[in-house]
């Protein structure tokens, strides 16, 4: 049997006594049970490197618990070629994302022996923390780079690729900002919050409406937090777009004039003008929409400088978003013509990389060319979206593909229908190779 190590014990009784943390506290945390930890403290129990390196991260002790353990390293290249072979194991990974900012990693360890030792195969407590020397302000302009390539990244992927990455930076920025010097705190804080709204398209991506409700919701508390009060103004579009997906038309007029009313920003006032047209539009109350419209127009064209610095509110891939919202509320108003038009010249504007944005607009012009009786054009289009769809994994663009679906469905015997239909059908179910089922 191992010896125990009474030294390791009592100094880790000491911090734990000036941590105040109780035994089962520190227990839960390791996780170890209780009465196990007891018997390390007292001398009585030999704690496994997997306990000693647990309980050095949770207290903070930077490597001394550890070290009092007096353990051999080993050496020999034999040795690291073990020790490399047999860590790193197939068990889970999970990160707990602290209210302090503080991301805790643990490795599962799936053979962990029996009771008594926790089932952890690597643990770290990773504590986030800026210096006032330079480097806080190179570190948020790194992280203002990775939000555009995660922006990028998104266009081309799926919500599931993009999440995770976003999430964790939310989480680092957010405890960045809390150990920020007073300088960086606040630009900390509401790129946090910048990542945190981004999160939540792409949960509105995934289809989860609620975790984007709730993701828009993070993205306003920091931002307020970082002095930025516009985005609580924003998270109301954001309600608003959600209503509007869900053909909830008085929701989506009356949270866009409350975000208007609600903000100071020239771009989340263009938004909210926006977004209200398209609102007046699902009611058929084309008065209103174009004085929405032209409300929003006029904003985007004022050119002047705006803002603190921080990434832009909304969407960045569609090179003319006022003619796509334009397009929208004219094909929902009757008027397909101009909005194939508009979608038409749109479409050739989209970067080769903006899949997401490429889908959106081409499942509007396909709705739009099916209304105007372009069959053949409306199909051609629906197959190029149907691809994108299964590239980004996009709920929104599936929504419209089931409206195209139907409008298409009544006229099934074209011979472009009777082909396309099995395509939206196969990309509706996530299997672009099988084109069997017209859905």
């Amino acid at each position: 049997m191992p010896p125990v190590h009474p030294p390791f014990g009592e100094e880790l009784r000491r911090r734990r006594n000036r941590s105040g943390m109780s035994l089962a506290v520190l227990a839960a945390k390791i996780p170890c049970s209780k009465e196990y930890l007891s018997k390390i403290e007292r001398g009585k129990g030999n704690p496994s490197d997997a306990i000693a390196q647990a309980c050095d991260a949770k207290l903070r002790a930077g490597g001394q618990l550890v070290a009092l353990l007096g353990r051999p390293s080993r050496n020999s290249s034999d040795a690291l070629v073990d020790s490399a072979s047999e860590s790193g194991g197939p068990g889970p990974w999970s990160l707990q994302l602290e209210a302090d900012g503080v991301i805790d990693f643990v490795a599962r360890d799936p053979a962990a022996p029996a009771e008594g030792a926790p089932a952890v195969a690597a643990k770290w407590a990773i504590t986030p923390g800026l210096r006032e020397n330079g480097s806080a302000a190179e570190t948020l302009t790194m992280f203002r780079t990775l939000f555009h390539q995660y922006r990028s990244l998104g266009q081309c992927s799926s919500p599931s690729v993009v999440a995770p990455m976003t999430i964790t930076a939310t989480a680092t920025l957010r405890g960045l900002g809390r150990a920020a010097p007073p300088a960086q705190r606040g630009e900390a804080l509401r790129l946090a919050a910048r990542f945190a709204e981004y999160t939540g398209w792409m949960a509105q991506e995934a289809g989860n409406d609620p975790a984007a409700r709730w993701w828009t919701g993070q993205a306003a508390r920091l931002a307020k937090a970082g002095g930025d009060h516009e985005m609580a103004a924003y998270a109301l579009l954001r309600q608003a777009e959600l209503a509007l997906c869900q053909g909830d038309s008085m929701s989506t007029v009356a949270l866009a004039h409350a975000a208007a009313t609600r903000a100071s920003g020239r771009r989340t006032r263009e938004l909210a003008a926006q977004r209200e047209a398209q609102g007046h539009a699902l009611m058929g109350n084309e008065s209103e929409c174009r004085r929405a419209l032209e409300r929003g127009a006029e904003l985007a064209d004022d050119v002047g400088p705006e803002g603190d610095g921080s990434p832009s509110l909304g969407s960045t891939h569609l090179p003319d978003l006022t003619a796509f919202i334009t397009a929208w509320c004219l094909r929902e108003l009757g008027e397909t013509e101009e909005a194939v038009a508009l979608l038409d010249a749109g479409q050739d504007t989209i970067a080769p990389h903006a899949v997401r944005a490429r889908g959106r607009n081409g499942a509007r012009l396909a709705l739009a060319l099916a209304d105007a009786g372009e069959i053949e054009r409306a199909c051609a289009v629906a197959e190029s979206v149907a691809q994108d769809v299964m590239t980004t994994d996009s709920a929104t663009i599936r929504a419209e593909l089931r409206q195209l679906r139907s409008s298409l469905a009544t006229r099934r015997k074209h011979p472009a229908v009777h082909a396309t239909l099995p395509v939206i059908a196969a990309s509706l179910r996530g299997n672009p190779d099988s084109r069997g089922d017209n859905g």
